[in-house]
């Protein structure tokens, strides 16, 4: 994974923070942030923090990774659906593959993502991590 600087300083907000954007005409949601609405075509968008907890609607274990992820395998990948009602597509950590179910309740962690080339940057961002009961 080559990763530059620009664009790694460029992802900050919505990578470490959860922020996306809410469209001021229809309410929208859009996560990662869009210059314009999906649903009503509005360039008019205020920043938006999302929740950071939610639940597992579907998911999927993954055995073979693209190169620059495989300290991860497996790992699980899964639809997350945050308490505003906001889905967003995020690795399960912090779990056996085989702990993870849907519904379960899951948190914002911040976690290493990926690393750019052996003495590149090192990526970090959001995953999830079950709720403890």
């Amino acid at each position: 994974m080559n990763l530059s600087i620009p664009c790694y300083w460029r992802e900050i907000p919505y990578r470490y923070r959860l922020e996306g954007v809410k469209c001021d005409n229809c309410g929208k949601v859009m996560y990662p942030p869009r210059p314009r609405c999906i649903n009503c075509g509005s360039s008019k968008l205020s920043k938006y923090k999302l929740p950071e907890t939610g639940k597992v609607l579907t998911y999927s274990v993954l055995y073979e990774s693209p190169n620059g992820f495989e300290y991860n395998i497996p790992y699980v990948i899964a639809i997350i659906e945050l308490d505003d009602g906001t889905k967003l597509l995020s690795q399960i950590t912090d779990c056996p593959p085989d702990k993870v179910h849907v519904g379960m309740a899951v948190e914002a962690v911040f976690r290493r993502v990926a690393t750019s080339g052996d003495k590149g940057i090192i990526a970090y961002g959001v995953k999830f991590r079950p709720i403890s009961p």
